[in-house]
């Protein structure tokens, strides 16, 4: 004989919040809206709200893309190699081609300026790398996945949207050649996250592509970079 399966009430009324927060009705929303806010207001800011909606809405790290490498030293090491490697083709190549000035006029402070140095190293590794990247792609790519679903062409429309809204974030202070290249940057980090599904490879090749790029400025060798290819 069958015995009847009861749901326990209980159970049932703690989940309600979780689900409420994963969902897309006014909670939902109302959790996405505070996260792109705070994100307006300090991308750490948005990333810590990412970290609360997480644990407050019960959803699995692994799908924001926090998955362990299967070898951290690694993922580190072709992370901080392809980042360096991206920032010089972009500064010589892809910037140079879209018509860009080979001075970033908005960090030229930073030109030999070894106090300024802890300051952006901890922006770029802390509000850039980890920041950006949780709530642009791992945040971000969850919701949308969710809400349209996991087929080739859903995925293409996460990888463009959310690098619109990337490239978008970056105009305020670095203007035009600065929303160039967040566009170029967001479609590279957010095809490799869409093909892996593993945030921390990004988060490292953002962390070294935004250490190359404060490098080269430290250095004074933005104009010689940019001039590498076309004179």
């Amino acid at each position: 004989m069958l015995s009847a399966v009861h749901e326990d009430p209980a159970a049932t009324s703690g989940d309600r919040f979780p689900r409420a927060l994963r969902g897309f009705r006014p909670a939902g929303l109302a959790a996405i809206l505070v996260i792109l806010a705070g994100s307006l207001v300090t991308v750490p800011l948005g990333a810590v709200l990412v970290f609360v909606w997480a644990l407050l809405s019960r959803t699995p790290w692994r799908e924001l893309g926090f998955v362990r490498p299967r070898s951290w030293m690694a993922s580190l090491a072709v992370g901080l190699v392809a980042g360096a490697a991206f920032k010089l083709v972009m500064k010589a190549v892809v910037m140079p081609l879209l018509g860009a000035p080979p001075l970033n006029q908005a960090y030229r402070h930073l030109v030999g300026n070894t106090a300024a140095l802890p300051g952006i190293l901890l922006a770029v590794v802390v509000g850039a790398g980890l920041g950006e990247e949780t709530v642009f792609r791992g945040y971000l790519f969850e919701r949308l996945g969710k809400l349209l679903g996991s087929a080739r062409w859903s995925r293409a429309i996460v990888v463009l949207f959310t690098s619109a809204l990337f490239a978008a974030a970056h105009y305020a202070h670095q203007g035009v050649p600065g929303v160039q290249q967040a566009a170029v940057t967001g479609l590279a980090f957010g095809t490799a996250f869409a093909v892996s599904g593993q945030l921390w490879p990004v988060i490292f090749a953002h962390i070294s592509f935004d250490i190359t790029a404060v490098a080269i400025i430290y250095w004074d060798l933005e104009t010689k970079v940019a001039h590498l290819v076309f004179t």
